[in-house]
């Protein structure tokens, strides 16, 4: 199985980087088996989408073919991995991971796709990130399950065309808007993951404890699922440092107090912004008051990638009413000053000038 691995730090990987600090990849990769789910059934949430997979997977079953290829989207942390080991365990076959950076030249395709048996899944996360050059040769490969590989050089080149075993492509990206329109119509079926609601997260939270062998009261895994930014990778990172303070400074319970507790000394508030985003919207109205202000200046400003500032902090920070997007740049709402207990300085686009680009 192909390993996922990429020259440079993605949004992703920021964000696993935030509330879990020192925590190596084999660990997350050990706590992402063990929460996991392994059918659509144990999945929780994103009903509508789980309804159509299945017919998916019935209908392809049922003709003996490779499920159509599948562009799954949406911000990190929703499932998109997991949906695609699902997917490769419903329909009894094997899962390749990669990634878009990973692929870095035709020949490391090459290698994965004559890899593939007939139905085989080969999962790409960031597939946004793939090089042009690599997107193109993949056309050929899903769409007439073929390959063109040159051979020799100058006068002696010539092309070879290898058969490829029929095989499933899924596709999982955070930054839509980056794939080439050619790649987004050679997808079947395009799926955008939302964000979760508290009661989907509670029940998250409650498995997740129970796996752990965590005993979890109600209001426990309630207040929890409220601070877990609607994304289950949150929670269940949540979930394993509250089992930490429970073990240690409580009586080894998920209760309001150790959730409490857990979250101060993480510095994640009842909204569950934590301190980068508390920084965020601080610079943003201290600096700049209020905006609008350029996503440039703000990742100059918090000393990240813009990437970072786009997937990891922005989605969360919009979809919660504390950020607005105008075709000036960023600004401050009404709700991100209160929250951050400031006065609010009136509507924007007064006299006041923004810092532009």
């Amino acid at each position: 199985m192909a390993k996922k691995a990429g020259a440079s730090e993605s949004p992703e990987e920021s964000s696993e980087a935030r509330l879990v600090g020192g925590v190596t990849q084999s660990d997350e990769e050990r706590f992402d088996r063990i929460f996991r789910p392994g059918s659509l059934d144990d999945f929780v949430g994103q009903e509508k989408h789980k309804d159509n997979l299945r017919v998916y997977v019935a209908a392809a079953r049922k003709r003996k073919e490779p499920l159509d290829h599948i562009l799954l989207s949406g911000p990190p942390g929703l499932g998109k991995t997991t949906l695609a080991n699902i997917l490769a365990k419903e329909m009894g076959v094997k899962l390749f991971v990669t990634s878009g950076p990973a692929i870095e030249h035709k020949g490391v395709l090459t290698g994965i796709l004559t890899r593939l048996e007939r139905g085989d899944i080969l999962f790409i996360d960031e597939i946004h990130r793939l090089n042009p050059a690599v997107e193109e040769f993949l056309y050929p490969a899903i769409e007439d399950f073929r390959i063109d590989v040159a051979t020799g050089d100058g006068a002696f080149a010539e092309s070879i065309t290898l058969d490829l075993r029929p095989f499933t492509l899924v596709g999982a990206t955070t930054r839509t808007g980056l794939l080439t329109k050619p790649l987004q119509e050679r997808f079947g079926v395009s799926i955008r993951l939302d964000f979760y609601p508290p009661e989907e997260l509670e029940r998250i939270i409650e498995r997740s404890a129970l796996l752990l062998g965590l005993d979890c009261d109600r209001e426990g895994a309630r207040m929890l699922a409220s601070r877990a930014r609607g994304t289950p990778r949150v929670a269940n990172r949540l979930v394993r440092r509250v089992r930490d303070f429970a073990e240690v400074k409580g009586s080894g319970k998920m209760d309001a107090h150790i959730v409490e507790m857990t979250c101060e000394r993480l510095g994640v508030d009842k909204s569950g912004l934590d301190e980068m985003d508390r920084r965020l919207l601080g610079i943003l109205i201290e600096h700049y008051e209020g905006g609008p202000v350029g996503v440039e200046t703000l990742a100059a400003a918090l000393a990240e990638p813009r990437d970072t500032i786009e997937d990891v902090y922005e989605p969360y920070l919009l979809q919660q009413g504390f950020l607005g997007r105008t075709p000036r740049g960023r600004i401050a709402t009404r709700r991100a000053y209160e929250h951050l207990g400031l006065d609010y300085r009136g509507e924007r686009g007064d006299t006041r000038q923004g810092n532009l680009f």
